[in-house]
């Protein structure tokens, strides 16, 4: 009988942990609604102080216990610039700290010596007009592991639907809500200098790239165009020879006639810019006035390449001359 009892009391004792637990994640916010929403801001200008890191979002615990242990009375705030499901955690960037002053206070100098005495460096934010934001209840640590997981996605959602460009995520501690906030203007004026010296060096970097790639683009056009050029060129004296051999009529006219229409395509492909098709019906003119002229020798094959690509031969035939 007594086995019974002791089982019937750790039976009763195990029932009541678990209603415990499932209380205080209630507490916590486990059924809390999260709206999202657009308009004005919960929270106006403000001045903080803070420490700057690029690595896992999830070194972010030690830098709020780090402005909380020098003075626990300030709000905390955590500003988060990257996408850690599109980013690498490695290249996360985020500032974590403590606002010391909001909208028309300052802060007091002794404050900003402290903060500074451990490290952290002094910036302001401005008041944004209009932001997507959300709340959460911030009633104990379970909160927070909470929020992250349910608050981030409904934003996620939130500005993908509504195609909205709200950066970066602002995350506001401020005493029993978790508020979350995303400007939809003037984003730059919520980057500390870390963070817009780093955007300044990509961009430096990606125009360096693009200016490398665009000069070998331009390296191999040429290259390929040079090639282009010499083989035109051959194909222009090996026609002219067999001119001067094939045609029945006098050498000197043959050459004239191959220089009119040379010179004829010349300009219209440079000067004018015509189009190849253009280039072709010239040469098919050409080719029906003489063809009571040419012999059927596979000549006139030869003729419609060289014709279509006269523009540098002609040039070298009559240096040559």
């Amino acid at each position: 009988m007594s086995d019974w009892v002791l089982l019937g009391l750790i039976a009763v004792l195990v029932v009541l942990l678990l209603l415990t637990v499932f209380g205080f994640a209630v507490y916590s916010g486990l059924f809390t609604e999260v709206v999202v929403s657009a308009g004005s801001p919960p929270v106006g200008n403000i001045t903080l102080a803070y420490k700057f890191r690029v690595g896992p979002y999830g070194e972010s615990g030690q830098l709020f216990t780090d402005g909380c242990s020098i003075s626990s009375k300030l709000y905390s705030i955590g500003v988060y610039y990257d996408n850690p499901h599109t980013v690498s955690p490695e290249k996360c960037r985020f500032a974590i700290g403590r606002i010391l002053s909001e909208g028309d206070a300052k802060p007091s100098e002794e404050q900003i010596k402290r903060f500074q005495k451990y490290g952290f460096k002094i910036f302001s934010f401005p008041a944004p007009s209009h932001v997507v934001m959300a709340t959460f209840p911030f009633t104990t640590p379970l909160s927070i592991h909470l929020a992250i997981n349910r608050v981030h996605p409904a934003l996620d959602t939130y500005i993908k639907e509504r195609k909205l460009c709200a950066h970066p995520r602002i995350e506001i501690y401020k005493e029993d809500r978790i508020y979350f906030v995303c400007p939809l203007a003037r984003q730059g004026d919520f980057y500390v200098p870390e963070m817009k010296e780093l955007e300044r060096k990509s961009r430096a970097a990606a125009a360096e790239a693009e200016d490398a790639q665009t000069d070998i683009t331009g390296a191999d056009t040429l290259s390929e165009a040079s090639s282009i050029s010499i083989e035109a060129t051959t194909d222009s004296r090996d026609t002219s020879v067999a001119t001067s051999i094939l045609l029945p009529f006098p050498a000197s006219r043959g050459r004239e006639e191959a220089d009119n229409r040379s010179e004829h395509s010349y300009s219209e492909s440079g000067a004018s810019g015509s189009s190849f098709e253009e280039l072709d019906l010239e040469v098919t003119v050409d080719r029906e006035g003489a063809s009571g002229l040419l012999p059927d020798t596979g000549y006139g094959s030869n003729l419609e390449v060289t014709d279509k690509w006269t523009k540098e031969p002609i040039a070298a035939e009559r240096g040559e001359e």
